[in-house]
């Protein structure tokens, strides 16, 4: 199995794993735990025609701020505990959501939250090539996504008896072996600092936390929901 790491488009064809930890791959991994369905979509104009539409909770950010008119932001906490009888959230982000347009492969979504569940299913998924996908923000690298994805390349591997992995997936897995030089880089990272400034710092903690959810997204046909065992 080829495995690789790559930053904003795929370079696999078989199945990729969009990786925006701080923090829609985090919002969508927990969304999924009160709606049925997530649609991704790309512009708030386009988000407000779809909540007509899908009788859905529309939810994103600009910058990290909530968007004008929204139910609510890109918070995983918020999302999470968000109470409605409405089981179709519409999601529109900076980057994570953005990133999903043009992959044309099996699309998985990976965080923190979800590395060892998201890194099993790939391999149970893929035939011969798993690219990790980091969203970064506005097309720059951001340490966050590299350290998470680290993670999830340690899953991957770790169910795989051989496997051809590039080095910088190497990089990124020994990057992230030691849980508090990981924790400490999410929460020093640019998007930390920005998100500390407009008060989401308990969404940081959430999204630097490993493995407390099994839940693992696919995203086809325009939309994200739970893979069924």
């Amino acid at each position: 199995m080829k495995i690789t790491l790559s930053l904003e488009k795929t370079i696999s064809n078989d199945v990729s794993i969009m990786v925006d930890a701080l923090r829609a791959s985090t919002t969508i991994t927990l969304a999924l735990n009160n709606f049925n369905k997530i649609i991704p979509c790309f512009t708030p104009e386009e988000a407000f025609k779809l909540k007509k539409l899908e009788n859905g909770i529309i939810a994103g950010e600009r910058g990290g701020e909530i968007i004008d008119g929204f139910d609510i932001g890109n918070s995983p906490k918020l999302v999470e505990s968000y109470k409605s009888d409405k089981k179709t959230l519409i999601l529109t982000t900076s980057n994570g959501t953005r990133i999903l347009e043009n992959m044309n492969s099996t699309v998985l979504i990976g965080s923190l939250v979800n590395a060892k569940s998201v890194g099993k299913k790939s391999v149970e998924t893929a035939d011969n090539h798993i690219d990790v996908v980091m969203a970064g923000v506005n097309g720059e690298f951001a340490l966050e996504d590299f350290l998470a994805s680290g993670e999830i390349l340690y899953w991957i591997c770790n169910n795989l008896d051989e496997y051809d992995l590039s080095d910088y997936a190497k990089a990124a897995i020994i990057a992230s072996k030691d849980y508090e030089y990981l924790k400490n880089g999410f929460l020093n990272s640019k998007s930390a600092q920005r998100l500390k400034k407009l008060n989401y710092y308990d969404d940081i903690i959430l999204c630097s936390l490993k493995n407390i959810s099994d839940n693992v997204a696919i995203y086809e046909n325009n939309e994200i929901k739970l893979i069924k065992d």
